[in-house]
């Protein structure tokens, strides 16, 4: 497999999913080692001449006049490590350590840090070796940078702290040892220079970006296959009426609709009947998922921004010799982004729980109670309605904005935060849940198919057949009651690796998940 340069300019979220969740090898080119060298090497100089600089020679935060001297610099940087590696809570999973390592080398290897090289190979080695730093997931206020979690990843450099390294939680030290390197010696400005960024953040925020592009597409597809079970119309879908109101996240929704339901002989089969028009959960789904769309394609922008942009502070300019302070830590670009994210993303699941509801209740709908047969002895999909209804209820909680929130930190120094890596963490969440509400309406859409096909044989749409074609893959048809989570977790994880997804774009070419 060929090694991904972490220095490239730019880089994208697709790479950085390959090396975080799939493991693509990484290195560092020639030009990215020459800055990196360049910079650090301006450094030293400084240091000996004692040059007073923020964060290398002097305190940190509110302590920022305290001047250290030049043989106490390595002692800082270690201490900055071991003092804010007070991180809290469980551990975020190793995707999300892999990525903050692989975002931290691409920000340190554009040469405005000051680090060494040598601590870059550092992190390349863990990151081709497998070895993932534990990092509790809470802790950061998202300012000054991801202080706390950085910190964490930091110690398992000079040989403390905790990782995961062949499917064993290890002290930092034996970790080391057992891929060959001793405890790193940090140079000068290195220990805040690993800590001072927005990478916690932002890595949750590329995995999440991604996986809500794969969502939102879900969405489309198990709102078509309602549609259809329902009996609804896909004259909603008519581009002259989206063109009117060139929303692009509509007409995206609206396009991808009509295509998934090309040739459906099922919505072919009532044309002309009494109904007049569908409620707001189908007809109004352009609109609903849409403007979803669109708060995933600006979050997907603000995170391409950051992915390529450096986040530390100070901020060394070698070819002119100068420090600059700045404020390029805070989180707010990317907790605000976040929040947008996660409301864009319940609605998702409030719209697709409200159709599960159209299915089961057949007050709503032609088909049997709960869709299932002799009910009263089976319960069939009732109780899949009030988990998926559970998990809306909970994403509304979760989708409160974390960016409004501030508290000062670091004796006021530090007096207004964003919040990013909370908000972050909560549409990390929200999708989770999401994921779960999509895979059950998933799942009484193929069933409600089963149910009227057997009556009258009728094909689905062009996009949904293949969809129904993937379910029945994982999941049977459900003739009585039986366990429901063991079907609702299989559909999870079928949603989660895209299969779906892929199966109906070989049918009907490219879906789009964002406005």
């Amino acid at each position: 497999m060929q090694a991904l340069l972490l220095d490239k300019q730019p880089i994208a979220i697709d790479d950085l999913v390959a090396v975080s969740r799939y493991g693509t090898p990484v290195t560092c080119s020639k030009a990215g080692e020459d800055r990196v060298n360049k910079t650090s090497e301006l450094i030293s100089r400084w240091v000996d001449e004692k040059k007073v600089i923020y964060g290398i020679t002097t305190g940190f935060g509110s302590m920022c006049n305290v001047t250290i001297s030049p043989e106490d610099t390595r002692t800082l940087q270690e201490n900055i490590l071991m003092s804010h590696a007070a991180g809290i809570g469980s551990p975020l999973p190793d995707e999300v350590s892999r990525a903050v390592m692989a975002l931290r080398v691409h920000d340190l290897s554009m040469g405005y840090s000051g680090c060494r090289m040598e601590t870059l190979r550092y992190l390349l080695a863990f990151l081709n070796k497998g070895v993932s730093p534990i990092i509790p997931e809470k802790g950061s206020v998202g300012a000054s940078g991801d202080l706390a979690p950085t910190a964490h990843m930091g110690l398992v450099l000079i040989g403390r702290g905790e990782a995961n390294y062949n499917g064993k939680r290890l002290p930092g030290e034996k970790v080391l040892q057992q891929i060959g390197l001793e405890p790193l010696k940090l140079g000068a400005g290195e220990g805040l220079a690993l800590i001072n960024g927005t990478q916690v953040m932002t890595a949750i925020g590329v995995l999440v970006v991604n996986d809500a592009v794969r969502l939102s597409k879900t969405a489309d597809i198990a709102c078509a296959m309602t549609l259809e079970v329902l009996m609804g119309s896909n004259s909603e879908f008519d581009p002259r009426i989206h063109e009117v109101r060139p929303h692009p996240g509509q007409m995206a929704t609206a396009d991808n609709i009509l295509r998934l339901t090309a040739d459906s002989g099922i919505i072919a089969s009532h044309e002309g009947c009494a109904r007049i028009q569908d409620a707001y959960t189908l007809r109004c789904s352009p609109q609903i998922h849409g403007a979803s769309k669109d708060a995933v394609a600006h979050a997907e922008r603000v995170i391409n921004i950051e992915i390529n942009s450096t986040t530390t502070n100070p901020l060394i300019f070698a070819d002119i010799e100068e420090v600059r302070l700045g404020g390029n830590f805070h989180g707010q670009p990317v907790a605000m982004a976040a929040d947008y994210l996660t409301m864009g993303l319940a609605e998702l699941g409030s719209v697709s729980e409200r159709r599960i509801e159209r299915m089961v209740n057949p007050q709503l709908s032609d088909l049997p109670p709960f869709l299932v047969k002799n009910g009263g002895l089976n319960s069939g999909y009732m109780i899949a309605q009030y988990a998926a209804a559970a998990l809306v209820s909970e994403n509304k909680v979760l989708a409160h904005p974390a960016c409004v929130d501030s508290i000062p930190t670091s004796a006021n120094k530090e007096d207004h935060v964003s919040m990013g890596t909370i908000g972050i963490r909560q549409t990390r969440e929200v999708l989770d849940n999401v994921e779960h509400v999509l895979a059950i309406e998933l799942l009484c859409a193929a069933q409600a198919y089963d149910l009227i096909v057997e009556n009258k044989p009728m094909v689905a749409g062009r996009g949904t057949r293949e969809a129904y074609k993937v379910i029945r893959r994982y999941v049977p048809y459900m003739g009585k009651d039986r366990d429901l989570y063991k079907d609702i977790e299989r559909m999870v994880a079928v949603v989660r690796n895209g299969e779906i997804v892929s199966a109906v774009e070989a049918a009907v070419g490219d879906i789009r998940g964002t406005g």
